[in-house]
Order: structure tokens, then C-alpha cells, then sequence
């Protein structure tokens, strides 16, 4: 922000405003502090003017431009802060801010609109305005609801009195299923009636007509018809042809209202969408890509992506789309970088992933790597970003270079001990599924267990890998004092809940059915009875208890549901860990 202390206006407004402004800093997503700050900007040495102080006019921009930074759909604000441009520094000032926003939120409408008139006003060369017309009629033309905008249009070739510009217009409109196309055909028809017959249809279509009017006549044997008479039977066809154009316009118009009527908020808005208007889009979505119609399918995509921001669901499913259309690679890496760079907070990462795999899917590897960096940057501790990174590098480089990524971010200072952990499991399942070496993954997991022995996801993946090792001929007394061995591990060394252990337990009791030897069942009656017997049995905790008792503080209940929340979307971590008093662990 601008410096507060060189304003002209009174102290206690620069504090409002210093204070808006450091509530907005703490958090930039809560818009009713952005909207506060707007208004006590707008509201400086009472009302600004062209007259305002330097100062408190470029608090004003600095404030506009970091709030349409940050929600760049609001088209209202674009339309303030062109107004008051206009007001502060004339036209030029304005047209700025206008392009600005139209490049922000390209079918706007409203925007849109609002642009065309303000060009209309204050512009003298029609040449110019007609231009931004026909950028407008690109962006928004196909819209349901953009009969403002044809409206405006059309008064402005009015004004010009430019007759044949205004039919041609018309001639557009009448195609174009949206909520007033009925309106727009009238005054075509009333138009056609006064227009040259080459004017209202093309040569061919023109031609055609005659010599079958020409042929009609032949047939009854009639005598040679006047040119008038001629003229009024071809009249009669073209009025026929365009007949069936509004009608194939109105069927398309009523096919699309009923979706069209269940979209209760086109626009953006920082607040929520009902699970309903999500379900609506969906439908409507489905009904135009069924249609086959490629632009009107984009121009509804773009509209879903402006109403539906904040929804990753719909970026991937436009991307989706629009990457199965031939010849359309840039257009889907644009929708990415908008959905990465500008919508989807970063608290979801799944779509800027996505972005990485289009473009190593593409040849751009070093691209790819960029944003998995670019995530990590602001999210040190995502998990699903750490393991996609070592797949990329995996896919890429191979398994060494796959394993030098987990180990930096093993050893990085910036995630916690839970994250490690995923992160060492996901190590020795690499060294075994992409390298078919056992031997080195159980050596991973024992040389780290004294480390993560408060992580559930790391006893899940190390028992899990051992349930799956196969039991070659005659190893299977081997492979069962491995499998014991695990689980005698994870009764005295974890410090993890009760509850967890027997949850985990539950597999060991059913190797020991499905696949255990002679003598299974003893061992299974004295866990049965140890881990899920009477308290004056049991020996869960027992040992753990004994070993790490005073040197353990558990972990506070907010800092275990944040450390889950960040891993549990992309892996089963259920547990109920502790605070481990060791720094990071040694590479095995």
C-alpha cells in the first residue's frame, strides 16, 4: 500500500484505512475486509476527485488492483473502478481499466456492455467502435442472456443510421438461441420486407430461388410473369427459409431455457453455490456436449468456469473436454493456468497435478518440475506434490533420481514428522514395486521405525509390504517371523493409540487363519487374548509405556487434526500420533 503517512487526509482516516489494510494482509480471502477497505479508500478527503491528493488517489488503484488481483470475476468492481478513473483522470484512464477487466472475465456480459457504451460516448470514429463491437459480439454473443448487448449494438448503428449495418445484425441474432430471440425476429421480417433482394440472402440462395420460381411458373403453363410478381413468390421463399430458421432458433432457445431457468446465479461470488446449482451445471454441460456444438460447448464451459471458480470439478472437466478436441493443446494449458494461477486456492492441489502431467505429457518436463516446485513453495508439506514429483522424476530420470527427491524433502526443515513418514513408506514401496528389491525396502523401514513409531500410515505400509511379500518354497517359517516380528515392533515400540494397534492387529489374526502353519493357532489365541482380551490381560501400551513414557508429550488436538487433514486426503492416516522429541531421521 501507498505510504499512509503522506496523505493530506486526516490522521484517524489514514488509521482506518492502515488497519483495513492489515486485515486484509492477515487474510486475503475474507472479502468483507477487501470490500471495507474499498469503501474507505473510495470514501478519502471526502469523495475523490481529479482535485485528490496523489497520495490518496494512488492509495485508491493500489487497493483496486490488489483486491481485482485477487478476485478478478467481480465485474461490478470493474465497472467502479473504470467510472472512477473516468472521473479522475479522463477516458484513456478508463479504457484501460475496461480492457483490464474484459481480459479478465472475457464473457461478462454486463462488462461487456458497459465497455461498448462508455466507447460509444466517448469516441467519434465509428471505425473504432465497431471493432470493439465485434471483439464484444466474439466473447459474449452466444450468451442466453445477451440481448442487452445486441441492444446496444443496434442503438449504435441506429444512431449512425447505418440500415444495412443494423440488418445485418439482425441477420446475425436471429441464429442465436437466447432469451429474446422471438423480439428480434420481428423487426428482421419487418426489415427484410424494405431491403434489396440481394441484401437479404445470398447470390447463390438468391439464384436458386428465382430459377425455381421461374420453373413453378413453366410447369402450369402460365403466361410469362412481370418482375414484380417474380420478386414477391422469391420474397415469399426467403421469408419462408428464415420461417424455419426462428424456428429451429426457438426449438433450441426452449430446449436450453429449462436449464437456463435453474441457474439461479450466473456471476461469480466468493460465497457457496447450493449442491443444486452444481447439480444443474452438470446437466447443462452434459446437454451441449451431447449437441456437438463446439463453440456454443466452450461459451458454456467458460460461463460454468466464472459462476463455478472456486469448484476444481469443473476446470478439470473443461480441460478434459477441451483436450480430447483435435488440435487444442494451448487452449488446454490456458484453462490450467487460469485454474492453477488465479482460481483454485492452493489448498487444493489436484489441478495444478494435472497441469503437471499435461505438460510432461507434452515434452515440457522441466515445466512439470516447475510446478510441482511452485506448490511446494507455498505448501512444503503436501504429500500427493511429494510423491507426484518423485514419480515424475521416476518416469524421467529413473529410480535413483525418484529417491533423491524423497530424501530432500525428508531431510527439509519445513515439514513435520507425519509427512516424513508418508514419505519414507512411499520410499520403500519404490525400492520394491519399481526396483523388485525387498530386501532394500525392509531395510528402510527397520532402520526408520524408531523415528515415525508415531505415524499409523507408516505401521500400515510396512505391515501391508510384509503381508505381500510372496512365500517362495520353503521360507514360509521365515516370512512368519518377519510378519511377527512387525507386529511385536509395533506392540512395544509405537506410540500410537490402543485402539489403532488392534485395528492393525485385525490383519495379523487373519494371515495367521488364511495362510499360517502347524502351529498358527496358538499364536493366534495369545493375540487374540493379549490385544483384544479383558485390561487385566492386555499388554497394549504396556511396553511403549514403560520405554517412552516420560520422554512422549502428545500431541495437542488441533496440531493432530491439521497434520491428518493434510495427509489423509491422499493417504489412509487415521491415527492418533504424538509429538516426536527426535529431530529427522538418518537415510537408511
Amino acid at each position: 500500500m501507498s505510504d499512509f503517512n503522506q496523505f493530506g487526509a486526516p490522521e484517524d482516516e489514514n488509521a482506518e484505512i492502515k488497519k483495513l489494510a492489515l486485515e486484509v494482509e492477515g487474510d486475503t480471502d475474507n472479502f468483507e475486509a477487501w470490500e471495507k477497505l474499498i469503501r474507505a479508500c473510495e470514501a478519502q478527503e471526502g469523495g475523490l476527485n481529479r482535485n485528490s491528493s496523489p497520495q490518496a488517489l494512488a492509495t485508491l488503484r493500489d487497493a483496486y488492483d490488489r483486491f481485482l488481483l485477487k478476485f478478478p470475476l467481480l465485474f461490478g468492481y470493474w465497472k467502479k473502478y473504470a467510472d472512477l478513473e473516468f472521473n479522475i483522470s479522463g477516458p484513456e484512464s478508463a479504457e484501460m481499466i475496461y480492457e483490464r477487466g474484459c481480459a479478465s472475465i472475457t464473457n461478462c456480459v454486463d462488462l461487456w456492455t458497459s465497455y461498448c457504451s462508455f466507447k460509444m460516448e466517448t469516441t467519434h470514429t465509428p471505425h473504432l467502435v465497431r471493432e470493439l463491437f465485434e471483439r464484444a459480439a466474439t466473447c459474449v454473443g452466444l450468451d442466453f442472456l445477451a440481448h442487452p448487448f445486441w441492444d446496444k449494438y443496434l442503438e449504435y448503428e441506429e444512431r449512425q443510421e447505418a440500415h444495412d449495418k443494423i440488418f445485418a445484425i439482425l441477420q446475425r441474432v436471429i441464429g442465436i438461441p437466447m432469451h429474446q430471440y422471438a423480439r428480434y425476429y420481428e423487426r428482421f421480417r419487418q426489415l427484410a420486407h424494405t431491403q434489396p433482394l440481394t441484401e437479404i440472402c445470398s447470390v447463390d440462395t438468391l439464384a436458386r430461388f428465382q430459377s425455381e420460381v421461374n420453373a413453378e411458373a413453366a410447369a402450369y403453363g402460365g403466361a410469362a410473369r412481370s418482375e414484380l410478381e417474380v420478386e414477391r413468390d422469391v420474397r415469399a421463399k426467403i421469408d419462408a427459409m428464415y420461417f424455419e430458421t426462428f424456428q429451429h432458433t426457438q426449438d433450441e432457445t426452449t430446449k436450453r431455457w429449462t436449464y437456463e431457468s435453474e441457474l439461479k446465479r450466473p456471476y461469480f461470488h466468493v460465497t457457496e453455490l447450493e449442491n443444486a446449482q452444481l447439480v444443474s451445471w452438470r446437466r447443462y454441460l452434459d446437454f451441449e456436449e451431447d449437441a456437438g456444438d463446439f463453440a456454443r460447448t466452450a461459451f458454456l464451459y467458460e460461463r460454468c468456469v466464472v459462476t463455478c471458480a472456486l469448484y476444481d470439478e469443473f476446470w478439470f472437466r473443461y480441460a478434459k473436454w477441451m483436450a480430447a478436441q483435435p488440435g487444442k493443446e494451448e487452449e488446454v494449458r490456458h484453462i490450467y493456468m487460469r485454474a492453477a494461477t488465479i482460481f483454485v486456492p492452493i489448498s487444493r492441489p489436484g489441478i495444478r497435478l494435472q497441469f503437471a502431467y499435461f505438460e510432461e505429457s507434452c515434452g515440457r518436463t522441466d515445466v512439470a518440475r516447475d510446478i510441482h516446485e511452485a506448490i511446494l513453495m507455498q505448501m512444503p508439506d503436501c504429500v500427493e506434490a511429494i510423491v507426484s514429483w518423485a514419480n515424475l522424476e521416476r518416469r524421467q530420470s529413473g529410480l535413483d533420481a525418484a529417491i533423491e527427491v524423497l530424501k530432500a524433502q525428508i531431510d527439509s526443515q519445513n515439514i513435520d514428522l507425519f509427512t516424513k513418514a508418508v514419505l519414507v513408506s512411499h520410499w520403500a514401496v519404490l525400492l520394491w514395486r519399481a526396483r523388485g528389491s525387498s530386501e532394500e525396502a525392509r531395510t528402510v523401514f527397520v532402520k526408520n521405525v524408531q523415528w515415525y513409531a508415531d505415524s499409523r500410515h507408516f505401521w500400515q505400509k510396512w505391515i501391508d509390504f510384509e503381508l505381500q511379500q510372496p512365500a517362495a518354497g520353503g521360507e514360509e517359517d521365515q516370512q512368519a517371523a518377519r510378519i511377527k516380528h512387525v507386529f511385536d515392533e509395533l506392540l512395544t515400540k509405537s506410540r500410537i493409540s490402543s485402539g489403532s494397534k488392534q485395528d492393525l492387529y485385525l490383519s495379523y489374526l487373519a494371515y495367521l487363519q488364511d495362510r499360517g502353519g502347524k502351529d498358527a493357532m496358538k499364536e493366534f489365541l495369545r493375540v487374540d487374548r493379549e490385544i483384544y482380551g479383558p485390561t487385566s490381560l492386555s499388554t497394549l501400551n504396556t511396553s511403549a509405556a514403560k520405554e517412552n513414557g516420560a520422554s512422549r508429550a502428545p500431541l495437542d488436538e488441533t496440531s493432530r487434526i491439521k497434520a491428518e487433514s493434510r495427509v489423509a486426503p491422499y493417504y489412509e492416516y487415521y491415527g492418533e500420533p504424538q509429538a516426536s522429541a527426535q529431530g529427522n531421521a538418518p537415510f537408511a
